[in-house]
């Protein structure tokens, strides 16, 4: 388990957690089964890279206060996602995954959020785990509309 002693080391996890997010919606933008949700693999796929690039900035302009302490340990192991998007995965398998890597996202933001040493690393932490839940909802709607009901 990763184990993280400065704001930084957290801040590098989850850049790298929201590239891993930017790969994932790309390889399902480019195996989607309709245009449709083609057009919203993309669009998260570019969402993930904002959130990158908010927390990026931040981490390149040192808006935070580095702790005296060490961070609490976050349990990272419990915000992976260990499932790897391949060409013969089915779509409600995809749509499955999607929805966890948010749920994921969404427990790692709101977990980051509390423990943040300042109100606006808390705000940030906050956002992204606001958009990170939009995202599994609209995967959730997705999923009952195209896999559910086809059942």
């Amino acid at each position: 388990m990763e184990e993280f002693k400065t704001m930084d080391d957290i801040l590098q996890f989850a850049m790298d957690e929201e590239q891993k997010a930017v790969d994932f919606y790309a390889f399902l933008a480019k195996n989607a089964r309709n245009e449709d949700m083609r057009d919203v693999f993309e669009g998260f796929s570019q969402e993930e890279v904002g959130h990158k690039a908010r927390l990026a900035r931040i981490r390149e302009q040192g808006l935070y206060p580095t702790p005296a302490k060490g961070v609490a340990d976050l349990k990272i192991a419990d915000y992976q996602i260990d499932v790897d998007p391949h060409p013969d995965m089915d779509y409600q398998q995809a749509l499955v995954v999607a929805m966890n890597k948010e749920k994921a996202a969404f427990r790692l933001y709101s977990d980051l959020a509390k423990e943040a040493p300042s109100n606006e690393m808390k705000e940030l932490f906050q956002s992204l785990a606001l958009e990170e839940s939009k995202h599994k909802l609209r995967f959730e709607l997705e999923y009952d509309d195209n896999v559910l009901r086809e059942n």
